[in-house]
């Protein structure tokens, strides 16, 4: 009895199940059960219905999805919405242009006429949240291979989704939780018409770039600012002259009282993925393969595209949001392994898994079920190992060599082509120019060219020479005698895809000889043919993968029986809480919990690409001119810290007081933390804020934008 209670309290300790106050995300219809007493102990004054409600209006009706991959928060009974200034970045980016550098000199619309469509950008309001376990796994039977039982269960998804779908506009998704133990259904409503209304100067909204990324002490003003407009009945409509700012159900109050330690903070918003349930082999796959392999691949192509883009402004603005978001997973990987390594991450899963492996050994009944759990999970991910490899290296080396990127659709053309279908071909053509659009306005051919020159060669290097494309025997060998460079460029100098003119012409009167034997269309073919292979070879470990995953959270779930856990991250509508807290992130060292314009300032680097500075906003500093956004106590705000649960995903997302006014965005995590997606630290785990004082502050005084500022209903 007492080594059972030895167990109990070990797994307790190493999960977290009866967690600290600040770690999880959790779901919404539970948060009444789960959260509430805490919550209020910490400060919240409202009820489990103001934050999520089937019946009334609440506070998750003011957070939408962004975009795909971000969160954001409507501010206004007119549709004005904050998100993060890396989040609207490729937006602000797209509407750029030598004459008019939005990225460098901000935007501002003085009016609704003049705010910016965006064509592909769209926000998603989340209607309800259901749990259909039972329905889903109504069909699956003990003893089902893994096959069926996937079959069985996407069977029942799919008929719940169309029910749920039907005499309604509404997106529908039945989502998998605790690794396929647990699904919901979730019902969203999208608009499409979301326009640019706002943006500071880059050297604002990215103070610090990649220098700052992921690091505290933060001075960046992380925002940007968009309006969702409906048609003129209110509902979600494509753009239109006609359409009109929405009227949501629900706007968050902006409150911009003093920031205090310790006060409480929640945040509502959309985190990605987060892994806590992860097994020592998995977390040895990222320390070994995926983040050494991203680090290494990312960095040699930043440094080209970054060496061309302070060479030449209209470069700058092509590559900078490609290259944005190349580098701030590239710099995750390092923090993340970086972390993982010095907390011994792998060794606290291991010693779980021992654990976990005494209390299986003690029962015949849960050895027959769940025995086998982590030798699956080991046999896929070794097994998988070198294939996993060769398709990181063929997925990241391929997306530094951008011209391959118009190969799609060529296989359409092709067929078509074959077909002598007229309307097949004018499709396919039509489909190939529309890609060649947008593409050849953030291209640069000879940055194009060092890329991928130094890709092809790397991949050659790294990867053994049984994972290679056949290009490089067959073309680069038998015709260049093995040298990249000459193939390169002779592709440069040849391919109908090298130019925006050479692709015109060719799709004015498309000839399919010039196509089967473009030198593009033969690369990225064969290129992916090997992706392909790789991808079925790896994918052989899926189903075994899936099993021991699904086994591993059952049996976790069943051996610490507390109903407080929550599940991972899965880019579902997610609530954490914490409070304002400081830090201590090694000996001798605490970091207070805010930053102010003080210490943008005394980072200022004169014509520096990451911390160069507007003179307005120093001369507004050195007068002290903060209108009333500056503290009480003399300074003025810029960010601040919570002890908050959040991942990719969460950017954007608001962060509340009590009473659910906004106080901030979410916009980061501290260095520290950076293994937080597998294993939490909460002595050491921070989200990144900027303060809604600092935003309201450079839309007011430094950007005259009050009348944005008047929309909202301001809290003082």
């Amino acid at each position: 009895m007492k080594k059972l209670f030895a167990l109990l309290l070990i797994l307790i300790l190493n999960f977290g199940i009866k967690v600290k106050a600040d770690e999880g995300m959790w779901l919404l219809p539970l948060i009444e059960k789960l959260n509430m007493g805490k919550m209020t102990e910490l400060g919240l004054k409202l009820s489990a219905e103001d934050i999520y409600s089937l019946n009334k209006v609440c506070v998750k009706d003011a957070v939408v999805v962004f975009g795909g991959g971000c969160t954001a928060e409507i501010v206004s009974a007119q549709g004005l919405i904050l998100t993060n200034h890396h989040c609207g970045y490729g937006s602000i980016q797209a509407h750029s242009s030598v004459d008019h550098d939005y990225l460098r000199d901000g935007f501002w619309a003085t009016t609704k006429e003049e705010e910016l469509p965006n064509p592909n950008l769209s926000v998603t309001f989340l209607i309800r949240i259901e749990d259909v376990t039972s329905q889903v796994l109504a069909n699956v039977k003990p003893g089902m291979s893994e096959t069926d039982r996937t079959a069985a269960v996407t069977e029942a998804r799919q008929a719940i989704e169309k029910k749920a779908g039907e005499g309604n506009n509404y997106r529908v998704q039945v989502a998998s939780f605790y690794g396929g133990n647990y699904f919901y259904l979730l019902v969203y409503e999208r608009y499409n018409d979301v326009r640019l209304v706002g943006a500071p100067p880059s050297s604002i909204g990215k103070f610090g770039f990649d220098t700052d990324n992921w690091e505290w002490p933060r001075h960046t003003g992380d925002f940007s600012v968009f309006r969702v407009y409906s048609g003129p009945d209110g509902k979600p409509a494509p753009y239109a002259k006609e359409n009109i700012p929405l009227k949501p159900k629900h706007f968050l109050p902006v409150s911009i009282k003093d920031r205090n330690k310790g006060d409480f903070a929640m945040i509502l918003g959309y985190p990605g993925r987060t892994n806590r349930y992860m097994t020592s082999y998995e977390v040895n796959e990222l320390l070994q393969i995926v983040h050494p392999d991203r680090i290494k691949i990312r960095g040699i192509k930043q440094d080209i595209w970054m060496k061309d883009m302070l060479a030449d402004q209209k470069v700058n603005i092509q590559y900078s949001a490609k290259y944005s978001g190349s580098s701030n997973y590239w710099k995750y990987s390092i923090g993340q392994k970086g972390s993982l390594e010095k907390l011994n991450v792998k060794a606290e899963k291991e010693e779980l898994e021992n654990q976990f492996n005494k209390w299986v050994g003690a029962s015949p009944e849960r050895k027959a079920k769940y025995g086998e759990a982590l030798n699956m999970i080991k046999t896929a991910v070794e097994g998988r190992a070198e294939y996993y490899n060769a398709l990181q290296y063929i997925n990241e080396c391929n997306q530094g060599c951008e011209l391959f990127s118009l190969n799609r659709g060529v296989a359409d053309l092709i067929a078509a082509l074959k077909s002598k279908d007229n309307q097949k071909i004018s499709d396919a053509v039509t489909q190939i120019k529309n890609n060649s659009i947008n593409f050849f306005k953030d291209y640069n051919p000879p940055t194009d060219n060092k890329s991928m020159k130094a890709m092809l060669k790397l991949f050659r290097a790294d990867v053994p020479a049984k994972f290679h494309p056949d290009f490089y025997v067959n073309i680069v060998d038998k015709k260049y005698k093995g040298d990249i460079d000459k193939f390169v460029d002779d592709m440069f100098a040849k391919s109908l895809f090298a130019s925006e003119a050479k692709l015109d012409a060719f799709l004015s009167k498309p000839v399919l000889k010039t196509l089967e034997t473009d030198p593009v269309y033969l690369t990225t073919t064969s290129i992916y043919a090997k992706g392909g292979e790789l991808s079925k070879a790896s994918s052989q470990f899926d189903a075994t993968l899936a099993t021991g995953k699904r086994l591993w959270i059952a049996a976790l779930m069943e051996m610490v029986p507390d109903k407080t856990k929550y599940p991972d991250a899965n880019s579902t509508m997610r609530l954490s809480y914490g409070t304002v807290q400081d830090y201590d992130p090694r000996d001798a060292v605490t970091y207070k919990y805010y930053t102010t314009l003080q210490g943008v300032v005394d980072k200022y680097k004169p014509g520096d690409y990451e911390f160069d500075l507007p003179k307005r906003l120093i001369d507004l500093n050195n007068k002290k001119e903060y209108g009333r956004y500056g503290s009480s106590k003399g300074y003025m705000p810029v960010c601040f810290l919570t002890t908050n649960d959040i991942t990719g995903g969460n950017s954007g997302s608001p962060v509340m007081n009590g009473n659910g006014e906004l106080i901030g965005l979410a916009f980061d995590g501290n260095w520290e933390s950076m293994s937080g997606d597998i294993a939490y630290e909460p002595e050491l785990q921070r989200t990144i804020v900027v303060d809604i004082r600092y935003i309201l502050w450079i839309m007011d005084v430094y950007s005259g934008a009050k009348h944005l500022v008047d929309e909202m209903t301001i809290v003082q």
